[in-house]
């Protein structure tokens, strides 16, 4: 199994890559866009502001080159910036639209109603809308590790898997189709996280 991680500048690449590693998966980190087309599964990391991340997918070739994977079929996952990039639009650094893979809009915590220090640093539980593939053999009110200042609001009906409680509740997760959010970091998430990313590889398109 090959899984390719987007390296376009901006992505926690060598600790995604060595869960996979460790997983049996060959971890692949791509440097340009072409190196995704033979991978199983593609990963899209992140760090950093939402304009940012967007703008270098688009000038790097990324973003056309993820379409067409996703519009034919290939399993996609997000995480953290990368979930939120999955997304129409975000307002970190500046209104800008997403790749539109799911429904919703990137705000900042503080807008969405949270009183609660910002970022949101540290483990907390999630509670499922919609398991879905990536959540097999994960109970519910599993720890996962966050860092983030922004989340995913106005989501379509059906595309939230899970949310954590931070004050309010927030999107923690996304799934439409063959398509994986998680504003986590699973590979910094113990057994929990280990587990996510093995149901990756596992999952099966229909």
């Amino acid at each position: 199994m090959k899984v390719a991680i987007v390296n376009y500048g901006m992505g926690n690449l060598g600790s995604v890559a060595r869960a996979f590693d460790d997983l049996g998966a060959q971890a692949l980190i791509a440097d340009r866009p072409a190196a995704l087309s033979d991978a199983h599964r593609v990963v899209l990391p992140g760090v950093g502001a939402f304009a940012e991340g967007m703008a270098r997918l688009r000038e790097g070739g990324w973003a056309d080159a993820l379409t067409r994977l996703v519009r034919d079929g290939r399993p996609l996952l997000g995480i953290c910036l990368g979930m939120q990039m999955l997304a129409e639009a975000g307002d970190e650094g500046g209104a800008c639209n997403g790749l539109g893979f799911i429904a919703g809009r990137v705000r900042r915590l503080d807008t969405l109603g949270c009183t609660l220090r910002v970022p949101h640093v540290g483990w907390n539980e999630i509670a499922y809308a919609q398991a879905g593939p990536l959540f097999e053999h994960i109970p519910a009110g599993s720890d996962f590790y966050f860092v983030h200042s922004y989340a995913v609001a106005n989501l379509a009906l059906g595309e939230l898997s899970a949310t954590v409680d931070y004050g309010v509740p927030l999107a923690a997760a996304v799934w439409r189709d063959h398509v994986f959010g998680t504003q986590f970091h699973p590979e910094k998430s113990s057994k929990a996280g280990r587990q996510l990313l093995r149901n990756f590889l596992d999952y099966a398109p229909c």
